[in-house]
Formats: C-alpha cells, structure tokens, sequence
C-alpha cells in the first residue's frame, strides 16, 4: 500500500509537469488561446506538481522505511488540498469570463475562495523556497488588512481579494503572464539539452579549451556554469546539474574542498546575468521597464564579461599560490569529430535564437524556434534520446522546474499587488532617499542591502520582480537610467544566493564537495567580490552599459582597464599571493589602491592607479631579483 501510494504521487506530479511543459510548447509556438484559461491552467498545474511532489519526494527519501502514519495523513492531507485548489481555480476562470462580459459583484462565498487559493499559494511557497519567502508573503498579507493607526494599509478583506484574487493585477498578474507564456519554453530548451547529453558535450569542450591554463579544472566549471546558467533561471540547480561533474574534478586537481564548492557556486551564480537569456531575467526586465529585450542583452554583456574575467583571474592566483599546475597533456580533454558534431545541438539552437530576436522576432517565438532546432538535432546527434523514455525524462524535468517557477510567481504576483495597492513602495524609496538625503553612495548601499535581504532564498526571476517593484524607484528617483537602476538591483538579487547566511548556491555546493557550507559560502563571497563591486562601476562608469546617453568609447576603455587593475589589486591582496607572498603592508596597500580606482573622481583614481601599477612593477622586480640572487 505504501509503495502504491508513493507511485500515485509521483505519477501525478509527472503527468501534471509533463502537460504543463506542453501547454508551454504549444502557447510558444501558437500562441495564447485564452488569457484566462492559460493563466489559469499554468498556475494550477505548477500548483499540482508541487501538491503531489512533496509527499513523493518525502516517502522517496525515507526509502525503504515504511511510510509513517504522519506521512499518511499528510498524502491524504495534499490530496485535499490539491481538490480544493482545483475547484478554487475552476471558480477564479468562471468568475474571470464572466467579468469579461459582464459588470458583476462577486459574492462574499467567491471571496473567502479567493483567500484559500493565496493561502495555499503561501503555504506551496513555503514547502517549495522555505521560511523566507513565506515571511514576506505573511508580512505583506498582514501588513495589507492591518489598520493604519497599527502602520499598515487598513483594507478591507474583501477589496483585497478582489484586487489581488479576481483581477489581473495580483497572484494572476504581469509575473504569471511573463513567466507562463515566454519564460517556461526556455527552461524545456534546456531540459532537453541537458536530458539529451549535450550538455556532457559542452562539458567536454570547457575542459578541452582551459585545460593548458593554470588552474584548468576550476576555469572549466567556470566556463559550463556560464553557458548552463544563463538557460537554467536556477543557481542552484546549475549548481547541483554541473557541479556533481566539475567540483570533484577540481578538488583532484589539488584545490581545497571549500574552494572547489565557491567556485562552482559562484560561477553557476553569474550565468543569472549572462546574455543571452540571464536566467529568464532579461524577459521579466524588459516587461518590467519596457526596454527592448536586445537593448537589456547589450547592456548586459559587458559587465558579465567583466565579472567571469575576474573569476579567472581568482582561480589563476590560487592556482599559484598552491601550485597547481596545468593538467598534463596526456590527461587533457580530447575533443572527436562526434564531439565537434555533437555540439551543433547547442551552438546552432542559440544561433537561431540570437537570429530571431534581432530579426524582431518575439522572445517566445525565438525560443520556441530553438527548442524545435534543439529537439530535432538531439534526436539526429545523440541516439540515446531517440527512445521515448527519454523525451518524458526532459518533459518531466522542465514541468518541474516550470511548476516551481509558477508556485513562487504566484506568490510574487500577491506582493507586487499589495506594493502596487498600497503605494509602500514610493513609501520605501522616499524613507532611502531621507535617510541618504543627496548622497548617491550612501542610498546605493541601502539598495544594495535591501537586494541581499529580499533576494534571499528565492530564486532569481521572483527576487528581481520583488526588488525591482520596490526598490527599483528608489535608484530612478536619484537620477539613474533605468537600465543602470534594474542591472545594479539584478545583480545584488542573485549575489543574494552566495551571500551567507542564506547562500543557496554555496550551500548546495557544499556537500558535493564534502566542505563546510557556511565556510564554502564565505569563500564564494570572496571569488564573487567583483559582482559586488561591478554594480557601483555601472552607476559611476556608465559607459559599460554602451546603451547610455553620450556614450563614450574613452570612458569604456577607461573603466575596463580600472577595471581589470582593480580586480588584480583586489584579489591578490585577499589571497596574500601574486607571483610570491605579500607581507601585510602591500596587502593593504593592493587593496586600498585597488577601491580607489574607481572612484568616480579623475585624480584619485589616477593616484591610485600610479600606486597600484607601481606594487605590481616593485613586486615583479623584487621576484626578479631574488630569483636571481
């Protein structure tokens, strides 16, 4: 009976992914049949797999023990949830095509549904992301129907449900529409990629093209974090995906077990903001601001090259400063004609995907083109995946990532609704804006703070609809452009899941590589220092953004060479480590030298770029002559 009743579950949660990866396949491809009734269908199938999931999972895990009377009463439990959300939901559509056409009241019976549909929103959001985004769900629900004279909105119940249930500007809002009919078919791109084995190829070809470099292993992860990430929309399941290949590699390569976890952690991180898809983020931005999607992928693609150059060189200094050679020629990777082949599964879906887009194509058309190109050279290159069992493993896949993305955009939809009802996010931008009064620096920094707060825990779509909706008007009131103002809140959301306490990514890396989690996650912080400081060069040095008014190619050039100067001046004062040592005066020196040049003001970044080239050369020259000695 046990087992009948973990298969049960778990056939649910398949069927349901599997249909909702469809119904993504076919809105893609031919469009929205019905506004309401794919609104609908996409949340409650998200909503289905995480009701049967979770009691699957948890009995999977307890294997082989036999299934509990708790966990019993909690399957009967999911089970009546899933019916009364089903039904909530069949009502929400009939209610919403009726509206359509009629001016109607809706009944206080309506209503209290509409509350149990966000309260097992909430409750699918905790199991799914845990306490923290339950927290802000709780808070903002509570802050919404509290009376002003207790600091909160004061609104009555049944408005809220109205605005926020019954309409298209809560829980059904813009973050349902955007994710439900353009992001979900890139996360089926992906799954089948990596289902087919395609992504093991471009695994291979990250080890064949950094195994000459120093450090090889470690540059590899690098490398096939950058390309997965940017697809996946999930640190942390970029992390769990490629690190089971790539961190034993690099802990065998000599680098230490908390070091092989950050790097894994950190690289996967910044795959969220690596064009041309940044995690499904760049969709959501151009929703959000109305920048066209290419604009958003220029202006990105800077920055993202500046924060990978700068793991490199992290892993290139560490490298050294333990002695870790490059791999030996006998035991690189050697790429086959198969391999060269075998790669057009990726190279020429992204190809075709860059193609549409700048032909203006939209973003779902473009991914649902690539998806086809993806799925019918998958089919051609790799025979494994010609079996059916296979095309449900990657459907399956994709629904589940999918359904956790509706789950929590649900959620996220209720907080925009409450932020946009109640107007507490001009009230939060006006508190930063009197606490920094003029100071630019001092407002960034609460900005900053506000992104690692709110980014933590959630993954990185929710967290920027959330941080942009509230912070977002803080950073455009102080005269940024919006662009430069939704990049710098982008950036600190997904450095939020590196960031102790909450560090997912890291924390996910971890006991792959057998290390620490909040020690692997400190160690992730300090290679990922540059994502923390490339924000603040994109507000100062606006011209790495390319898409700014009085653009400057002079200013560019500037800011990637200070840049590149600081980010050496930086990371080889943390590691205590150029070509030798560093005692501790030079440390503080490289560090300091290296924050002063970029400050925005011409003679202290010229000072301090004199002092940092003049540490370089002096500790170049002192190496020489001991060497010679």
């Amino acid at each position: 009976m046990d087992q009948w009743l973990a298969r049960g579950f778990m056939l649910g949660a398949n069927a349901a992914a599997i249909t909702l990866a469809c119904l993504a396949f076919y809105v893609a491809g031919w469009g929205v049949f019905d506004n309401v009734w794919v609104s609908g269908l996409t949340v409650w199938l998200g909503c289905m797999v995480g009701f049967f999931s979770i009691p699957a999972d948890e009995q999977t895990t307890a294997a082989p023990a036999p299934v509990s009377g708790l966990q019993k009463t909690l399957s009967v439990l999911h089970i009546a949830l899933a019916l009364l959300f089903s039904w909530i939901l069949w009502k929400w559509v009939a209610v919403m095509l009726e509206q359509e056409e009629f001016f109607i009241e809706i009944s206080v019976a309506d209503n209290v549904l509409g509350w149990l549909g966000l309260l097992l929103s909430a409750y699918l959001t905790w199991r799914c992301f845990g306490l923290p985004m339950l927290a802000v769900f709780v808070l903002m629900a509570i802050f919404v129907l509290v009376p002003d004279r207790f600091l909160g909105a004061g609104e009555d119940w049944v408005r809220v449900a109205e605005n926020l249930w019954y309409s298209t500007d809560g829980a059904f809002g813009r973050p349902v529409e955007v994710v439900g009919r353009v992001v979900l078919i890139f996360i089926l791109f992906g799954a089948i990629l990596q289902v087919s084995g395609a992504g093991e190829v471009l695994l291979k070809f990250a080890f064949a093209a950094t195994g000459r470099f120093t450090g090889g292993p470690a540059h590899a992860a690098i490398v096939a974090s950058a390309m997965f990430g940017t697809l996946s929309g999930a640190a942390v399941a970029n992390v769990v995906s490629t690190g089971v290949f790539t961190i034993p590699i690099i802990k065998r390569s000599g680098f230490r077990a908390k070091f092989a976890g950050a790097v894994e952690a950190a690289a996967s991180t910044g795959g969220q903001i690596m064009p041309p898809v940044m995690g499904v983020v760049a969709f959501l931005m151009a929703d959000v601001t109305g920048i066209p999607y290419l604009s958003i992928v220029v202006a990105a693609l800077i920055p993202a090259a500046m924060y990978y150059l700068s793991l490199f060189v992290v892993v290139l200094i560490e490298a050294r400063k333990h002695n870790i050679q490059p791999v030996p020629v006998e035991d690189r990777q050697v790429l086959t004609k198969m391999d060269w082949l075998r790669s057009l599964a990726f190279w020429v879906p992204l190809g075709i995907l860059i193609a549409y887009l700048l032909d203006g194509r939209t973003p779902q058309n473009a991914g649902f083109a690539a998806t086809i190109a993806a799925t019918l050279l998958c089919l051609l290159l790799f025979p494994a995946f010609r079996h059916p069992k296979k095309w449900l493993e990657a459907l399956i896949s994709a629904g589940k990532v999918s359904a956790t993305l509706m789950i929590i955009v649900t959620a996220i939809g209720f907080v925009i609704g409450v932020v946009n009802m109640t107007g507490i996010g001009l009230s939060f931008a006006e508190t930063i804006l009197a606490i920094a009064g003029s100071e630019l620096f001092v407002s960034l920094l609460l900005v900053m703070l506000g992104c690692l707060i709110m980014g933590m825990g959630v993954p990185t779509g929710a967290a920027y609809l959330i941080i942009a909706i509230v912070l977002g008007p803080a950073l455009e009131r102080l005269g940024l452009p919006t662009i430069a103002a939704h990049l710098f809140v982008v950036y600190f959301g997904v450095l939020s899941v590196v960031t102790p306490p909450v560090a997912l990514a890291a924390f996910a890396a971890a006991p792959i590589a057998g290390a620490k989690p909040m020690e692997t996650g400190f160690e992730a912080v300090r290679l990922a220092l540059a994502g923390f400081i490339i924000p603040y060069i994109f507000v100062y040095h606006q011209d790495v953004l390319i898409i700014v008014d009085d653009f400057s190619v002079i200013g560019l050039i500037w800011a990637l060479l200070a840049f590149g100067l600081s980010t050496w001046s930086i990371s080889t004062a943390l590691s205590g480590f150029d070509t030798r040592g560093l005692p501790l005066w030079e440390r503080i020196l490289r560090g300091a030298a290296g924050v002063a040049v970029l400050v925005p003001m011409l003679p202290v970044a010229a000072l301090a770029a004199a002092v940092a080239v003049g540490l370089i050369v002096y500790h170049r020259m002192a190496a020489s002559a001991r060497a010679l000695a």
